[in-house]
């Protein structure tokens, strides 16, 4: 136990005299350096000063620009990545199938091509499509309309 108390007083022991041989020379060098200045190196101080004082105000106007041009470009970023998401539509985000398009309706032709066939299966898979669409959004709606039902009548009854 002594050998640690000797080992901890050592150490502060060697820590202070750092302490105050890094102080002492700290003063002794500065009181020296303006001491021992000859008048040529005491303009060149006097204009290193001047000048950083001129310059500094421009310095740092600078520097706020390129940090907003920064900041610009970073809420840019940000503002066409939320557009691009608000793209996205609810059915979509939902997984439901869109209903696919009445082109053939809409190319009535005179004449009757390969391409014909199948037209009446193409509708009736379309209304089919159609009507499962219609009701899978009923049974959703009837569903959320429970929902809020069992909420009010919690607040209604307790």
């Amino acid at each position: 136990m002594s050998e640690l108390f000797d080992l901890v007083a050592h150490l502060f022991d060697s820590v202070t005299q750092l302490f105050t041989l890094v102080k002492d020379r700290f003063s002794n060098n500065l009181a020296e350096s303006f001491t021992t200045m000859s008048p040529q190196q005491w303009i060149r101080l006097v204009i290193i000063v001047g000048a950083y004082a001129l310059v500094r105000p421009y310095i740092i106007k600078a520097g706020a620009r390129f940090q907003e041009k920064q900041m610009d470009k970073h809420f840019e970023k940000e503002r066409l990545e939320r557009e691009k998401q608000a793209q996205i539509s609810p059915n979509q985000l939902r997984g439901q199938a869109g209903i696919p398009d009445d082109s053939d309706e809409e190319e009535e032709q005179a004449e009757t091509t390969a391409t014909d066939w199948g037209k009446k299966a193409r509708k009736r898979q379309r209304n089919m499509i159609k009507k499962l669409l219609d009701e899978e959004e009923k049974r959703l709606q009837e569903l959320q309309e429970d929902e809020e039902d069992k909420d009010i009548e919690q607040y209604l009854v307790g």
